[in-house]
């Protein structure tokens, strides 16, 4: 979900900012501490969802929210609760009291997720040579499997980690499918949502945690058979 943040407190700006970049699920467009300036750029180039500060200068944000396209979402975020009745007023997903903290932020764009009417699954990657290619903003991106640490899920969006860049490439499909595509000889599920690339682990411990980039990822029991079962083939005797 594309989204915007509107609050005339720069402090609550950059927490916010903070949130979303934390937020697979979340692609961060602007933010803007002028009402007047916020309203003008979301009629020009609309967001999915808007976190909007309620007590603002000049136009405040229940007066923002009527002035909205009826399909932008919104979550309120006011140190004031007493305005919890008012956000009914434009139908809010949800009204966070600020000190905003993460699992309650976490658990409102999830609210929002809920309101998207569900697109048809992505089919599996497209295979290609050494690689595979996912759909990423639009446009089809190669992923080489040798560059591949491993693949985190998180319901309906899947992380591609990568040796080559710090942060992962977001894709709209499941596990399965990555599951599927992935060759078995190389790629191994570990977790009900990590798959690994088996050269890329560094380590494990004695708890069946395995040291992989910069991420400790447990083998869960559903998937310790598979995984004791690779590692017979490869421990030295």
């Amino acid at each position: 979900m594309t989204c915007i943040i509107v609050d005339d407190e720069p402090l609550a700006v950059k927490l916010l900012e903070s949130f979303v970049e934390r937020t697979p699920a979340l692609q961060f467009v602007g933010a803007y501490t002028d009402s007047i300036e916020a309203i003008a750029a979301l009629k020009e180039k609309p967001a999915d969802l808007v976190f909007l500060d309620i007590q603002m200068p000049d136009l405040d944000g229940i007066e923002l929210a009527h002035m909205l396209p009826s399909q932008t979402m919104i979550i309120f975020t006011t140190a004031f609760k007493e305005y919890a009745f008012d956000s009914y007023e434009v139908s809010a997903i949800d009204f966070l009291l600020k000190p905003v903290r993460y699992h309650k932020f976490l658990a409102a764009v999830e609210k929002a997720q809920q309101r998207i009417p569900k697109k048809e699954e992505s089919p599996n990657p497209a295979v290609s040579s050494g690689g595979i290619f996912i759909r990423v903003d639009g446009e089809l991106r190669q992923v080489q499997l040798d560059d591949l640490l491993y693949v985190g899920g998180m319901k309906d969006y899947v992380m591609f980690y990568l040796l080559s860049q710090p942060r992962p490439l977001i894709t709209h499909m499941t596990m399965k499918a990555v599951e599927e595509t992935l060759p078995a000889d190389r790629f191994l599920r570990i977790h009900r949502s990590f798959i690994v690339a088996l050269d890329k682990i560094r380590s494990i411990d004695r708890n069946d945690c395995i040291y992989i980039g910069n991420e400790i990822i447990h083998v869960t029991e559903a998937y310790q058979p598979a995984f004791q079962q690779f590692l017979n083939g490869k421990v030295a005797k």
